[in-house]
């Protein structure tokens, strides 16, 4: 017996795409020019996002904080985490602590450090210790030659720069300040070779008073430097110090206006 023609069974038979023009090559080649530009614009996306909000890569520029952070070293501040005394932070440099330099990266680089995939260089980023929160009193020296915070003298031998077995005095300047209300005192590792806020204690401001500029606004802060992340040999964790724990809040009492001593001068007197 013949058999008889069954639509469905030629529609299984029907092999997957049977009629469908294939591809051409250069079809085939903008699928893969499309695809790969959506990966990389994902990544740009989530890389910019990261900036923003999680953590941004910045590049050490000076000695000022040596031996903790050497010059060239890529460390990563993240944004979403607290700080506190001890913490190593970068800020922005509103109060202008360092002169106007030209960019020396090319325009696609600036393009590639804001969306992330470059360290920042740029000039207008310090890094520095936070010594002082606000209401707290700063001074040096006590008797033995140490940094006071509200009255507790600083063991400094984990981070302070040495060299040769010598470590660098605390600060060569005698000084008292209280930090004022909204502002935090910092000083570099390397004090021989750092330009913080023992320097700018005395800068005059016309808009607030003197010695204003050497307390940064805590807003200006980026965030605490957790990691570094290159050179490769130098990848590490950054800590609060120990000498940092069980120092007497005075947030509540913190001033206005800084108070400042440099030597036997003080203001407001």
């Amino acid at each position: 017996m013949a058999d008889h023609y069954n639509p469905r069974r030629a529609s299984r038979d029907k092999k997957p795409g049977a009629d469908t023009a294939p591809q051409t090559g250069w079809q085939k080649f903008r699928s893969g020019v499309i695809e790969i530009v959506l990966i990389i614009v994902g990544a740009l996306v989530i890389s910019a996002i990261l900036r923003a909000f999680v953590g941004q890569m910045f590049v050490i520029p000076s000695k000022s904080m040596q031996n903790t952070l050497q010059v060239g070293d890529r460390v990563v501040a993240v944004k979403a985490a607290d700080f506190h005394r001890g913490d190593v932070v970068v800020f922005e440099d509103t109060e202008h602590w360092l002169p106007a330099a030209q960019d020396r990266r090319s325009a696609p680089g600036k393009v590639l450090e804001f969306i992330g995939l470059l360290p920042n260089t740029s000039s207008t980023y310090l890094i520095k210790r936070i010594i002082g929160m606000p209401g707290d009193t700063v001074a040096c020296c006590n008797a033995n030659g140490q940094v006071t915070v509200n009255g507790k003298a600083l063991d400094e031998r984990s981070y302070l720069y040495s060299e040769n077995g010598q470590m660098v005095e605390p600060s060569a300047m005698t000084f008292q300040v209280t930090v004022p209300k909204d502002r935090m005192f910092v000083m570099g590792d390397h004090r021989n070779a750092s330009g913080d806020s023992r320097y700018h204690i005395q800068d005059l401001d016309p808009d607030e008073y003197t010695g204003a500029p050497g307390f940064v606004p805590l807003d200006n802060v980026v965030g605490p430097a957790k990691a570094i992340l290159m050179p490769l040999n130098r990848i590490d964790g950054l800590g609060t110090p120990d000498t940092f724990k069980d120092i007497p809040d005075r947030s509540a009492s913190a001033p206005d206006k800084a108070r400042i001593c440099v030597g036997d001068d003080c203001s407001p007197r």
